[in-house]
């Protein structure tokens, strides 16, 4: 496959043979790992088979599961997301190994990813497998303005294929479209300098098969490249989805774009739709405690997570369902999700936005733990702080008064797991208010004043014991 010369046609007939098979049965999936070839609706050819969907421009059977690679495992078995141990590469072979025997053919990364080491150890793992077995997604992640000239987001994209261990890409992506000043830094990062102009040239030659862009942020980027879609062909989109954001989006960050619409406008112009944060940064795994008997009431024997699964994966229009697996048991979870897809019926999607309506209850903070804002300059362990506070309140550990019934528990349960979350040198009280984390936040929380807000509620707690 390594071989230039291939015809295209011929590169797309191999291609659509799928992922390989190997022996292994596991967690709802069986090992034959087949695919229905006439299925393009989504439903797999028989039950314990991963399902998938058909791309419409080449053919292309792709997993409905999309294997994530911001999540790696470290050595210290924390994700490399969140620590800077050495990446586990051996366990990284081993979720590769069961995730492609099992049926998933799709791997997402970028050189952003794990702190920068996603690529590397991603192209490791997948080069021990035959090149046509699977997909490679990967990103222009020219984030830093001093990546904007030409050859900087060159030397990105030329390092790509020399991490991955390849000589083209399957999938590629501008990265983050719509962040930071919007439409300026859009055409900074890729127009000014001629980069998508050499992306779609790249397309033209058969080093990139599919091209298309990840969107955050202000929705008029969105919606001027869909109008410019005549022009750039776009191939697929990556956006948010999950029964929160379907709706509640802007209520959760005015800035942020409901689901509903950025579904609904490629769907209008039949391109695919990838899927990222199904589970809103693991919230959606980690619900309020009546959220979770609400769920587990209507089907006990799966997983929270697996409803926000299914809920992504039941719109037609979607081409992959992306998840950052760090542990074997995330994999097996998912793969019951998926080997094959049970549809979510119209009273399950009802049933999903009327929690989504009780879930907004909690005034959560929408951080998605993407960690896009670290390093703080001054130490701060900016979402450790966010995800604590959200967890206190998803539990009901967030009293408002000292007359609150749970007070005396609640507080205690705030700042003794708000010592163990964060260290006290990394907690809000450092924050001066500098600012250089929000710009980058995907979610514009004013990062700041949340972190000031809550080191306010830590000070109250302290001063008013029960």
């Amino acid at each position: 496959m390594k071989d230039n010369n291939i015809s295209r046609r011929e590169f797309l007939k191999r291609l659509g043979i799928g992922a390989s098979a190997a022996g292994l049965a596991m967690a709802g999936c069986d090992s034959t790992a087949k695919k229905s070839e006439s299925d393009t609706s989504g439903s797999a050819a028989g039950n314990g088979e991963m399902t998938y969907r058909t791309n419409p421009k080449t053919g292309e059977k792709v997993s409905l599961l999309g294997y994530g690679c911001m999540r790696w495992p470290t050595v210290t078995g924390e994700s490399a997301r969140d620590g800077a141990d050495d990446i586990d590469q051996e366990m990284v072979n081993k979720l590769v190994d069961t995730a492609i025997a099992h049926g998933v053919n799709y791997f997402d990364t970028s050189p952003a990813y794990c702190k920068g080491r996603s690529e590397h150890v991603t192209g490791i793992a997948l080069s021990r497998h035959p090149r046509q077995s699977y997909y490679l997604a990967t990103k222009l992640s020219n984030f830093a303005p001093s990546t904007w000239n030409r050859e900087a987001s060159l030397e990105i994209y030329r390092n790509s294929l020399k991490e991955l261990q390849t000589d083209y890409i399957d999938y590629m992506l501008l990265h983050g479209v719509g962040m930071g000043d919007g439409m300026k830094e859009f055409e900074q990062r890729y127009v000014d300098n001629g980069i998508l102009d050499f992306l779609l040239k790249e397309r033209e030659a058969g080093r990139i098969r599919n091209l298309g862009f990840s969107y955050h942020g202000d929705v008029r980027v969105f919606d001027h490249l869909l109008s410019e879609h005549d022009k750039y062909k776009w191939d697929f989109v990556q956006i948010q989805l999950n029964y929160v954001d379907w709706k509640h989006a802007k209520e959760v960050n005015p800035r942020n774009t409901d689901a509903e619409y950025l579904y609904t406008e490629l769907e209008k112009r039949g391109i695919p739709a990838i899927i990222m944060e199904p589970l809103l940064g693991g919230r959606l795994s980690n619900v309020p405690d009546h959220i979770v008997g609400r769920l587990k009431q209507q089907e006990p024997e799966r997983s929270v997570a697996s409803w926000a699964f299914r809920y992504a994966g039941s719109h037609p229009g979607v081409l992959t369902v992306l998840s950052g697996m760090t542990y074997m048991e995330h994999l097996e979870d998912n793969l019951s999700s998926f080997c094959p897809l049970k549809q979510l019926t119209d009273e399950e999607m009802a049933f999903l936005y009327d929690t989504a309506d009780l879930m907004m209850k909690f005034p959560t903070i929408p951080c998605n733990d993407c960690k896009y804002c670290m390093p703080c300059p001054y130490g701060i362990d900016i979402p450790s702080i966010l995800l604590h506070y959200n967890k206190c309140v998803n539990h009901g550990n967030v009293p408002e008064d000292t007359q609150a019934e749970n007070y005396a528990e609640a507080r205690r349960a705030f700042l003794v797991g708000y010592d163990r979350s964060v260290p006290r040198l990394r907690q809000a009280s450092h924050c001066i208010g500098c600012n250089q984390c929000s710009p980058h936040c995907p979610q514009s929380i004013d990062i700041p004043g949340e972190l000031h807000r809550i080191d306010g509620y830590v000070e109250t707690l302290k001063t008013t014991p029960a």
